[in-house]
């Protein structure tokens, strides 16, 4: 996926949208600006399919050797997909962070809350903010 056609959370979760008939779902990974603070990854608690979720609600964790992170739910709606390669690879948040790095797809129940996400240049700006 191209990173700049994608929408961004503040807590640096990435969105990308498509229409699956009547229904949108939203497939939801992490930046690469996140990924790089993260650093070493070496676990990851990866959400559960049918889990409803609510914007900015921690739906699973990331651990590196810093820390335990959160990663927060970008939308309201459901969890339908997970990605399970991830818990093997997780090589794959740094190889491909808008590909092959995706977390999961979520059936978004309340479309409104897309209105809250930054778009690319808004997101850039933010992380350059942050970086300083």
């Amino acid at each position: 996926m191209n990173p700049e056609q994608l929408l961004y959370a503040k807590s640096h979760e990435w969105v990308h949208v498509e229409e699956a008939g009547v229904k949108q779902v939203a497939t939801v990974g992490i930046s690469a600006f996140a990924v790089e603070a993260l650093t070493d990854l070496v676990f990851i608690e990866l959400p559960r399919t049918g889990r409803p979720v609510t914007p900015q609600e921690s739906f699973c964790e990331i651990e590196s050797v810093k820390a335990v992170s959160d990663i927060y739910a970008p939308v309201a709606g459901e969890v339908v997909q997970v990605n399970d390669k991830l818990a093997d690879h997780l090589e794959l948040f740094s190889d491909d962070p808008y590909g092959e790095g995706w977390i999961c797809k979520i059936e978004i129940t309340d479309p409104a809350g897309l209105k809250a996400l930054m778009d690319y240049e808004a997101y850039q700006k933010m992380c350059a903010e942050e970086a300083q």
